[in-house]
């Protein structure tokens, strides 16, 4: 059995290599590159971008609802499954936490950026009408975004004092981690404390978890447009959530466990069972899938064959498919394979999964808005498609390398498995753990 010492020197957060340094400097380059992006279309308005009185949600929205797909992930791994007393997923508990909190503060940064007024955003607090499924929308992400954060900071106390005496020799780093750990010691009162806080905020985050996702199918199943008149809107949202979420977990399992040598923590075991996992996860999404486009298809009233000829055979059918099939299909019948479900295999599956998991929301955007019941009139021709520019694709680049970034610089200063946790589990004790009674 190892040391406590031996342990924490595993789990503990270490400085970037060469590798890691040239990996913040890309995402900081992709990030000004976005924000350079952002500038022009701040100062020049929406024109900078390809949407039009048709296409009103492009690649921003698409990327909105991506990244709180993703951030379902927080109530998948760390609340049902801490709730359920699953002690096998206890390594991947901080690495969904970590996951939950970079996406929802992006997808909330991303609704600012598809604003061509980001500077009137106060009129949504001060003038905001309840009926609005946009406010729900507000209400939700901050709620949720909330509670993932407690759920993130609440069981790294006892890490934060661990690491805060490992690193004594670094006094400012040691108190700042002392300082965060808000004077944890382990005695009873901050245990019962700690336990129930935890626990209720498992139990908190899943209704809210859910919500943020079906308020978010309500911002277009509310919309009168083909592919969106539909009730199926909530239950697929979600579903294709926890699809987006499992697979993000296992791609940064699979970098975590290289960069950070945890093959002991993370291993071949849990790809395994995130592999099976996974499997349910689509297979349940595929289920909506064809309830999405079986039953409009066998009705095939007017505005609706125009949207699913396009999709199926027309000039989005091409991208629709390889979604579908290199997205959900191909992985689930490789993920059948045990030899599949080895950590190389899952972590390219996971990336195969989560870019068809941005691109299907693709689909779920602009398609449709390209097909209304009702064709606007007296509009050039052009604005009949759809095209990000240029400038669309480095904001919304600049977005997902921000979401890394924050993944990036968490791990590199808290641990990515939980060390307390761990040492519980495997009945190590900690050298200078108090535990006193009620007195």
């Amino acid at each position: 059995m190892k040391s406590f010492e031996n342990l924490t020197n595993d789990l503990a957060p270490k400085k970037f290599g060469l590798y890691g340094k040239l990996w913040v400097g890309f995402l900081l380059i992709v990030i000004f590159a976005g924000v350079y992006g952002y500038y022009q279309q701040f100062t020049k308005g929406l024109v900078i971008t390809g949407m039009r009185d048709y296409v009103l949600w492009g690649i921003y929205i698409s990327n909105f609802v991506f990244f709180v797909a993703i951030s379902l992930v927080g109530s998948l791994i760390t609340a049902i499954l801490r709730l359920s007393g699953v002690t096998w997923a206890t390594p991947l508990t901080r690495i969904a936490e970590i996951i939950a909190v970079a996406a929802i503060i992006m997808g909330g940064l991303t609704i600012i950026i598809d604003m061509g007024r980001p500077d009137r955003i106060y009129n949504l607090f001060l003038h905001g009408r309840l009926q609005s499924p946009i406010v729900w929308d507000v209400i939700v992400v901050t709620t949720y975004l909330t509670i993932s954060l407690l759920l993130l900071f609440f069981p790294l106390l006892p890490d934060f004092k661990i690491l805060s005496d490992k690193f004594q020799s670094n006094k400012k780093l040691s108190n700042i981690y002392k300082k965060l750990s808000l004077n944890w010691n382990g005695n009873f009162h901050q245990r019962r404390i700690y336990n129930w806080s935890i626990k209720t905020l498992s139990v908190l985050i899943i209704p809210v978890a859910f919500g943020i996702h079906t308020v978010t199918s309500w911002l277009f199943a509310a919309t009168y447009r083909p592919g969106w008149d539909s009730s199926n809107f909530g239950p697929y949202f979600i579903a294709g959530a926890f699809v987006a979420g499992a697979a993000a977990v296992i791609a940064v399992m699979y970098v975590l466990r290289r960069t950070h040598n945890l093959q002991e923590y993370i291993t071949d075991f849990h790809f395994d069972i995130m592999g099976k996992l996974l499997v349910l996860l689509i297979l349940v999404y595929l289920y909506f899938n064809v309830n999405e486009y079986l039953v409009p298809a066998l009705k095939m009233t007017k505005g609706e064959s125009e949207h699913l000829n396009a999709l199926f055979t027309g000039e989005e059918s091409y991208l629709f498919w390889t979604v579908i099939l290199g997205g959900l299909v191909i992985p689930t019948i490789l993920l059948l394979f045990k030899k599949m479900r080895k950590p190389l295999p899952m972590f390219i599956i996971g990336i195969a999964v989560v870019v068809g998991a941005w691109w299907k929301r693709y689909i779920i955007v602009v398609p449709t808005l390209l097909h209304p019941f009702l064709p606007i009139q007296g509009v050039p021709k052009s604005w009949h498609s759809y095209s990000p520019t240029p400038l669309e694709w480095l904001i919304t680049w600049g977005t997902l390398a921000g979401a890394l970034l924050i993944v990036t610089l968490l791990v590199r200063y808290v641990p990515v498995i939980p060390i307390h946790e761990i040492a519980e589990e495997r009945g190590i004790v900690e050298p200078k753990e108090i535990i006193t009674d009620e007195k």
